[in-house]
């Protein structure tokens, strides 16, 4: 939305808005579910940007939550029975005081959250990147209210996550500085662990080394992040990301018995990458790793991960999506996609009872329509950046949904009139039915296809040379020498 001369409101009406065309499954993936369809899921099971995700069970319950950047509320929370049909059941961040975006680039804010639950307590931890640091809130009901942030000072870096043991010890770990804050090559990282005080929610001891650059330092591998502590088996599984979120992302595993270490990488890691395989390959699925493992109430284990759709080359625009795969456990390691090189768009469906009642769907081919007839918006708009002032609203004339004219700016790192949502397809459309009078040439409202505050798309409605006009403008800023 454009700047306003004075304080008057639009009606921005959203009647209509679809989404179609998602994608075909591969005819290699349904070949054997030509008997029954039912039996199987698609993937990925939350399409469209749900990056990082991090999964608890607390009985026949799962709960998911993912990285939300610069979009406020932060931190979108889900809830399933079954592991593939999801409700989103809330934001984790929705208080202001919670979450403050003012000022950050959308590509920072909150990274990687990770979800845990113990003694009646859902635990989230999370990183508030460029602002803030690392930070814990915790809940008694995972669809909120969720505390307000406890930080956590020792812990520098990103990427903490909370793993309970059963002696009543608890940790956290974190992707850090490598020792002497002296990195040997470009990308290089480290994991670190805390002991962590389930009273006062902060760390205490001294921080251990867990990993120094990865499952081999002597072949330089980067980024290390993303960990979880899993304990099986009387062992420690340490599993990560490697590699960098692009085309060579990755997961690796170590183990050891000693939670303090040290820690052994598996000798056939990566358990999980698609950076090994063509890129002309027909329907690819790319930048496969940042991975969490659960285990069902009937002794199965489960891994969700990101990875992408490209449409062409190495270019989506469904950014980085939530994959659910099953793993295995061979000779006490376990392996991610068991007896599969490609990440595929269908496997056989848990052996669990079905989740009812979701609300709208979040994957497959589907369209979705909004007429405003609640009295909230629904979970799926999200802001840009922290939302301090009631600037629209759906009560003021009731089935539209009406946005005040403000001054913010969608170029600029603030909090602009923008209401938008998630592009789940790669071949879609969206359409609004808008009531706008423009009274100057620097009021506007229409729609946008926006990707950042340096890139997007807009049409919209204003004043040209003293008429009405709809102007189409795009937006690209390039840096560096290119």
């Amino acid at each position: 939305m454009g700047k306003q001369s004075a304080n008057r409101a639009i009606r921005l009406v959203i009647l209509f808005i679809a989404i179609i065309l998602s994608y075909s499954l591969p005819n290699q993936t349904i070949a054997q579910s030509s008997m029954n369809v039912e039996n199987f899921f698609k993937n990925p099971i939350l399409a469209g940007f749900y990056p990082d995700p991090s999964i608890c069970r607390v009985g026949e319950d799962y709960y998911l939550v993912n990285s939300s950047f610069s979009y406020y509320p932060g931190v979108p929370i889900f809830k399933s029975n079954d592991l593939v049909h999801w409700s989103q059941i809330g934001h984790v961040l929705n208080r202001p005081e919670q979450l403050n975006l003012d000022g950050l680039g959308v590509s920072e804010g909150i990274y990687a959250p990770a979800i845990s639950y113990h003694g009646g307590i859902f635990y989230l931890t999370t990183t508030l990147v460029g602002k803030g640091g690392n930070f814990v809130v915790t809940a008694e009901n995972p669809a909120g209210p969720w505390s307000n942030p406890i930080w956590l000072g020792n812990v520098v870096g990103i990427d903490p996550s909370l793993f309970f043991d059963d002696d009543g010890k608890s940790y956290i770990v974190y992707n850090g500085e490598p020792p002497q804050r002296k990195p040997l090559y470009d990308g290089h990282r480290a994991i670190w662990m805390y002991e962590f005080d389930k009273i006062s929610k902060k760390t205490f001891g001294e921080k251990h080394l867990i990993v120094n650059g990865g499952t081999d330092i002597t072949q330089k591998p980067i980024w290390i992040e993303g960990p979880h502590i899993i304990k099986k088996d009387g062992y420690y599984y340490l599993i990560a990301a490697e590699g960098g979120t692009g085309t060579n992302h990755s997961e690796v595993v170590f183990r050891t018995k000693d939670i303090k270490g040290p820690y052994k990488s598996y000798k056939s890691n990566p358990i999980l990458t698609q950076r090994h395989l063509g890129p002309q390959r027909e329907f690819p699925v790319t930048c496969a790793g940042h991975a969490d493992f659960v285990e069902t109430q009937n002794g199965q284990w489960w891994a969700v991960f990101l990875a992408c759709r490209p449409y062409e080359g190495n270019h989506f625009n469904t950014g980085r999506e939530t994959f659910l795969v099953p793993v295995k456990w061979v000779n006490e390691w376990p392996l991610i996609n068991p007896g599969n090189e490609l990440v595929k768009y269908s496997y056989p469906v848990p052996d669990l009872k079905k989740t009812s009642n979701i609300p709208y769907p979040l994957n497959g081919n589907f369209t979705i329509k909004d007429d405003f007839k609640n009295s909230q918006l629904s979970n799926y708009w999200i802001f840009l950046r922290t939302v301090r002032e009631s600037w629209y609203s759906l009560t003021r004339s009731p089935g539209q949904l009406s946005i005040r004219l403000r001054p913010e700016t969608i170029d600029e790192k603030k909090n602009p009139s923008f209401i938008g949502r998630r592009q789940q397809h790669a071949y879609c459309y969206a359409a609004v039915a808008l009531d706008f009078r423009p009274g100057a040439e620097n009021e506007t409202a229409g729609i946008i296809a926006f990707q950042n505050e340096n890139h997007y798309y807009y049409l919209g409605k204003t004043i040209s040379n003293g008429k009405q006009v709809v102007q189409l403008k795009k937006r690209v800023v390039r840096f560096g020498p290119n």
